[in-house]
Order: C-alpha cells, then sequence, then structure tokens
C-alpha cells in the first residue's frame, strides 16, 4: 500500500507544527459481523506504519492509542508507537502490537493499558472504532420488523458500541488525563445523525427476503455522539480533547446492488475509501486541532447535507 502521508502531515505542521512523530496510538479493535469500521482504521493503520521507519504503529481494528513528539522537521515521515486491541486476532504491520481484547471487559482493557503503559508510556490518541453492526449482507434473524427486534440483539450491539467505548475512554482516557494531554477519536456513524434510509435495502426485499436496518445501531451511534460531548467539557481543563468522526458508509466489496443503491443517494454517488477519513483523524488526533474538543467531523460525502 503507498499513501502520501508525509506531505498531509507536512501541511498540517504548517499550520500547526505537530505531527504524529514518535508516538503511539492504541486502537481498540471492532468485534463485529461487519467489518467495514475495523476495514478502516486497519487500512489507516497500515498507512500510517508504512511512513513510520522505526516506530511502531498498532492498526487493526478498534481502538488505537497513539504516542506522539513534537518534531521540527516537516519533511520528516510520519511514525508512531500503535497498540491494537481487538477481539479477533489478525495481520499487523512489522513493529505493532496486538493485544486480544473484549472491550467490554474493563479488566482486559486495564491489563493491556499496563503494559502498553510501561513499555511507552501514557498513549496521546485514543481512537475508539470498536462496533457491532449489521452489514448488508446479514442473515434474515437479524434484519426483521423493529417491532420483532430481539432484546439480545439490542443489548449486544449497545454492550460493544456504547459501553465498550465508555470502558476504553474511562481506561485510556483516564490515563491521558492524570497526564494532562491527550486527543480522543470516536469513530461514529452517519446513522448516528440521521435514520437509516430503508430504500438502500430494497434489493434484499426484492428477491423476497425481508430487511430493515436495525434500530440498535443507530441509537449506539448517537449515543456516541453525546458521550463524546459529555467527555470533552468534563476533561476540557484537564487537557484531554474528545471529538468524534463520523463516518458514511465505506467501501468494503459489498453486493453490487447495495452499491448502486448508495450511489443513487449519495450527492457523489459513490461509498467512502477508507484512505479519504486518513485526514480528517489525522487532524483530530494532532495538535493541528488544538482548539477543537467536543466536535463532531463528518466525512460523509454529502450524505447529511440533503
Amino acid at each position: 500500500m503507498t499513501l502520501n502521508i508525509e506531505r498531509e502531515v507536512a501541511a498540517m505542521q504548517r499550520m500547526a507544527t505537530c505531527e504524529l512523530a514518535g508516538k503511539y496510538a492504541d486502537v481498540f479493535g471492532e468485534s463485529t459481523r461487519s467489518r467495514h469500521r475495523q476495514y478502516l482504521i486497519k487500512r489507516i493503520a497500515w498507512r500510517m506504519q508504512a511512513n513510520a521507519e522505526g516506530d511502531q504503529v498498532l492498526p487493526e481494528g478498534g481502538v488505537v492509542c497513539v504516542r506522539r513528539d513534537l518534531v521540527g522537521d516537516p519533511e520528516e515521515p510520519l511514525g508512531m508507537r500503535v497498540a491494537i486491541l481487538d477481539v479477533a486476532s489478525g495481520e499487523v504491520p512489522e513493529g505493532a502490537r496486538a493485544f486480544e481484547v473484549d472491550v467490554t471487559d474493563r479488566a482486559a482493557i486495564e491489563a493491556a493499558e499496563r503494559e502498553i503503559e510501561a513499555d511507552w508510556g501514557v498513549p496521546h490518541v485514543l481512537v475508539n472504532n470498536a462496533a457491532l453492526d449489521s452489514p448488508p449482507d446479514a442473515p434474515a434473524g437479524e434484519v426483521g420488523l423493529f417491532e420483532d427486534f430481539p432484546e439480545v440483539s439490542f443489548d449486544a450491539v449497545m454492550d460493544v458500541n456504547v459501553k465498550g467505548t465508555l470502558l476504553c475512554c474511562q481506561v485510556i482516557g483516564g490515563a491521558m488525563a492524570r497526564e494532562g494531554r491527550g486527543a480522543i477519536v470516536n469513530v461514529s456513524s452517519v446513522y448516528g445523525l440521521l435514520s437509516p434510509v430503508q430504500g438502500l435495502y430494497e434489493f434484499r426485499r426484492a428477491r423476497g427476503e425481508e430487511f430493515f436496518k436495525p434500530v440498535a445501531y443507530s441509537v449506539s451511534k448517537s449515543a456516541v455522539l453525546n458521550l463524546t460531548r459529555y467527555l470533552a467539557t468534563y476533561w476540557a481543563k484537564r487537557g484531554v480533547r474528545v471529538n468524534t468522526l463520523t463516518l458514511a458508509g465505506v467501501w468494503n466489496d459489498q453486493d453490487p446492488e447495495f452499491l448502486e443503491a448508495f450511489a443513487a443517494r449519495s450527492p457523489m454517488g459513490r461509498m467512502l475509501n477508507a484512505d479519504e477519513a486518513l485526514g480528517a483523524l489525522v487532524f483530530l488526533a494532532s495538535d493541528a486541532s488544538s482548539y477543537v474538543t467536543g466536535s463532531n467531523v463528518v466525512v460523509d460525502g454529502g450524505w447529511s447535507a440533503w
């Protein structure tokens, strides 16, 4: 994979004289049947790692913590040490560290954080990306009528998407607050801002299948938005910034009929490529956004502008 991340970060440096070099990030992994959010963070982390000469990045799923130091030369490549915490194991870049962690298990998060802190120090950046979702090809049992949506499914989504984010903020964010600095990015969805467009899934119904985008994902992602606002004001005077990165659908080789329906609804006529979230993520993670907290940066190709 190739990405001219140095050029993007150098541009930020010219604004804020800050780069994510010499830092480390914790990524808390995604526990979900739909892996597109994990795919996004994995792609971003891989590209960061590809430019991190001598430093290490943990890229793979839900939460990322980044260790960073100021550097003076805009031409220096991006470098960070990254730790990935994910319920699912998988390939990680050379030098990265991966921890098999369920984000709903506070003790497991604490154990991983202690090990990371002992080796690298307290993270500078936390990216919460863990989520459960029901993708366009989800089995019928998950995507029936709202009236019949099972409580156990609702509880499982809320447990990972909301409680998992909260626990990671408590453990990692709390450590940052004790250090008096840090940046947290909570990844949300346009479905946390707007109701799902059920017409996108008409192709499933046309096949004789029952399909409605479930309620739990939207409710959970709305909760993440206000968790961000709460923590932004709670930690503002302790030097920890907390923001939301809201994304539209991320391309991940979905069903062609779904892609066609999505393109027809999107002002830009296509889904988000994972790389296109990188600039906003780096902005929120860096000192280029030093006066930004409690905000929601929307990267949706105009989806929410209709």
